[in-house]
């Protein structure tokens, strides 16, 4: 009996042992399968400790949550961390796999539905290529040919420094809105008003930055039907010569035809679909603007010709000239309410960010359009001086030179101005295509049919042609508009940096931006005064439905 009974007790032990053992590989597995990656930054992660034996102490019971904003896990050896380990391959492999799917995890947009069903955001494929042809197509046009007309009042000297300056410091703001397009974690800012939102509130970022970003898309659409109405007309003109001069269309009749065109090219549904347009808008400025300075320098100059600035009679109308330059000089530099626009055409992932191919593309953009306005304002300068018409280097043009250059070379170049402005009308309207989708998404809560795609973009195009006819000379009062849409180009990007990355205060950084969206905000009212008293002073008649 007692043999059996400690026989019986020894099997009670093997039994305990094996049991013990069993419990310590099971724990030894869990601490492997728990052990994930490192947490990614930000991210807490509980505090374990490892004894001799293998066994793992936590100090708390720790739930691991998968959500986009937090990850939270239980660690366990430094060994099990780190892939290059003692584990097998299969499990290096789903080491390796799960430490990226953290970082992405990490860096997941919170993104608004609604956004899959607007124009700008409904496509995300953009790349570089893609934001340069834009950038090169919104930041180029025709408001670079009236350049020459502020030279004629700033001289040389102040007129390069002028001209430099202004583009040094509008690429600085460029950079700005770039990386502020995600400057918030888990948050995209999709349009310019978003931004400004963001940083100055709901209601003031509204009341800063609704109007002159409406200006610059929907009004800068509407200079586009006058000046590519009246440009088709000059082409028409010259093409025919005396063989149509018995029934010509009419200057209205120029912009409806103009208008027509635009509203079947507004048809393809968002920016990233437009992206050839933008492309071919891009080569016509290029080649119209080299072709009207190149044509310009190779013909005789004027015998009349002078390089002194233009005076008035008193001081004070000699400031406000100046002053009115300077906006000209400022309405030259568009396309800054563009840019989180065409940015956010673009994949944003945490290893890839949008902000690289959008500031890659950028730079292209911009390095081109410095080889067209530079030339463009000394190229037409040095060849008319202070006898530049108003209207810039195409009035100069047919003006000085309608009989001296050939036919086909001056019809080519206003067939290319009418181009570009046909490839600028669509990218400057995508906004207000958007704004008129997001309304309706937001009421129905469907997006829109085809239908009521068309008839929006329909009778948004109609309704610009209407303003055009109303107020025929939008375009001619560059210098005001200039200094009204001057703050979004060059001040509102230095205050957002500000209030949304908050460096430190007294820092270099901080006295730059702050600096230079104060004077930002004081030239825009200067250019704002000055393109009020050019007006008055040169006499502009305001005809209203009455172009000429």
């Amino acid at each position: 009996m007692s043999a059996s009974k400690t026989d019986r007790q020894t099997d009670i032990r093997e039994r305990e042992r094996e049991r013990e053992g069993g419990e310590m590989e099971e724990r030894g597995m869990e601490a492997e399968l728990v052990s994930i990656p490192a947490t990614p930054k930000g991210l807490s992660t509980p505090e374990t400790s490892v004894t001799p034996r293998g066994t793992v102490r936590t100090s708390a019971r720790v739930k691991a949550s998968w959500t986009p904003t937090g990850v939270t896990s239980a660690m366990a050896t430094p060994r099990l961390l780190s892939p290059s380990g003692s584990m097998g391959t299969p499990m290096k492999k789903v080491v390796v796999s799960l430490r990226g799917y953290l970082e992405e995890v990490g860096h997941l947009t919170r993104l608004n539905p609604q956004d899959a069903w607007l124009p700008i955001t409904e496509s995300r494929n953009g790349n570089a290529h893609y934001a340069a042809f834009h950038n090169l197509n919104a930041g180029i046009g025709f408001q670079a040919l009236i350049l020459p007309v502020a030279f004629a009042f700033l001289g040389w000297s102040w007129g390069i420094i002028s001209l430099m300056i202004a583009y040094l410091w509008q690429l600085y703001t460029l950079w700005i809105l770039v990386n502020l397009h995600e400057a918030v974690p888990g948050r995209r800012y999709n349009r310019y008003v978003e931004l400004a939102q963001a940083a100055f509130g709901e209601k003031l970022g509204v009341w800063l930055a609704l109007f002159p970003t409406v200006y610059l898309s929907a009004g800068t659409a509407t200079a586009l039907i006058l000046v590519g109405g009246e440009t088709m007309k000059l082409f028409f003109q010259i093409v025919c010569g005396a063989l149509c001069t018995s029934n010509p269309l009419t200057t209205v009749e120029w912009y409806l035809v103009f208008t027509s065109l635009c509203i079947v090219l507004s048809q393809l549904p968002n920016l990233n679909s437009i992206a050839g347009l933008s492309l071919i808008g891009a080569i016509t400025a290029l080649t119209y603007s080299t072709m009207a300075w190149v044509l310009s320098v190779s013909q005789a100059r004027p015998p009349s010709i002078s390089y002194e600035p233009l005076r008035s009679n008193t001081f004070t109308a000699s400031t406000f000239s100046i002053l009115n330059s300077l906006g000209i000089i400022a309405f030259a530099f568009r396309g800054h309410n563009l840019a989180l626009e065409i940015q956010a055409t673009m994949p944003s992932t945490f290893k890839h960010p949008a902000h690289v191919p959008m500031w890659r593309g950028a730079k292209v953009a911009y390095l081109l359009i410095a080889m067209c306005l530079f030339p463009v304002a000394i190229g037409g300068f040095w060849a008319y001086g202070n006898l530049m018409p108003a209207g810039g280097m195409l009035s100069a043009l047919y003006a000085f030179h309608n009989h001296d250059i050939p036919r086909g070379l001056l019809a080519t170049t206003f067939l290319l101005v009418v181009f570009n402005c046909l490839s600028s009308f669509q990218i400057y309207s995508m906004p207000v295509f958007d704004s008129f989708e997001a309304g309706y998404t937001s009421r129905t809560n469907r997006p829109c049919s085809i239908w009521v795609r068309s008839g929006f973009r329909i009778f948004y195009g109609f309704i610009s042609f209407f303003i055009g006819v109303a107020f025929p000379f939008l375009s001619s009062i560059a210098g005001l508009l200039g200094g009204l849409t001057l703050p979004v180009t060059f001040a509102y990007p230095c205050f957002m940096w500000v209030l949304i990355k908050k460096p430190q205060r007294f820092s270099f950084n901080w006295y730059l931006n702050w600096s230079l969206g104060i004077l930002g905000i004081a030239f825009s009212l200067a250019f704002s005064a000055g393109g009020v008293w050019s007006m008055i002073n040169s006499g502009l008649k305001l005809k209203f439905f009455k172009p000429n």
